[in-house]
């Protein structure tokens, strides 16, 4: 009898690791709820976590809604880990799409900086060259505008007009090609 409590206890996790995954589904659970109704609506959850997650995004007070969602994790781990399967894939691709946003955005702010910079006439060379469809006229002025903007110390108004224009140039160049 001994040796059968001693091989149900190697099948069943450690106390620690139990707690890791409780740890996990928490962190999940507040992921949840930190999003926006229309976009949990467009996920794949079951209706009693779903009842949960709108008591919880209901619950104002901070020590309250701390324990509406311990139970809602509570309520998640009753449920097998296949019922959260697409909506963790989900939560993953709209970070991995976030993060491919940001680092689009930091090289088109990088090619900005390049431009405005002093020696920037070369990279406005390899700009034009390689976006010829562009209006040269119109980035030559808001290069300028720009320059004087950041001379005089005035509200940045060209260079955001400047990084919307790199942007859409950019978008044009991925769509194309």
């Amino acid at each position: 009898m001994h040796d059968t409590e001693e091989e149900t206890g190697a099948l069943r996790p450690s106390r620690s690791a139990r707690r890791r995954e409780a740890l996990d589904v928490l962190a999940f659970a507040r992921q949840l709820a930190d999003l926006p109704p229309a976009r949990l609506d467009r996920l794949d959850l079951p209706d009693d976590v779903r009842e949960e997650l709108a008591e919880v995004q209901r619950t104002p007070s901070h020590i309250a809604h701390k324990r509406q969602l311990a139970h809602l994790a509570k309520l998640m781990r009753a449920h097998d880990d296949g019922a959260f399967a697409a909506a963790r894939a989900a939560l993953a691709n709209d970070r991995a799409a976030n993060a491919r946003e940001a680092a689009t955005l930091h090289r088109i702010e990088a090619l900005r900086e390049q431009l405005l910079a002093d020696g920037g006439d070369a990279a406005l060379t390899a700009f034009i060259a390689a976006r010829p469809d562009l209006d040269h006229q119109r980035l030559r002025a808001l290069i300028r505008q720009s320059r004087r903007e950041r001379e005089t110390g005035k509200a940045p108004r060209a260079q955001r007009e400047l990084f919307r224009l790199l942007r859409d140039a950019q978008s044009m160049g991925t769509e194309g090609g």
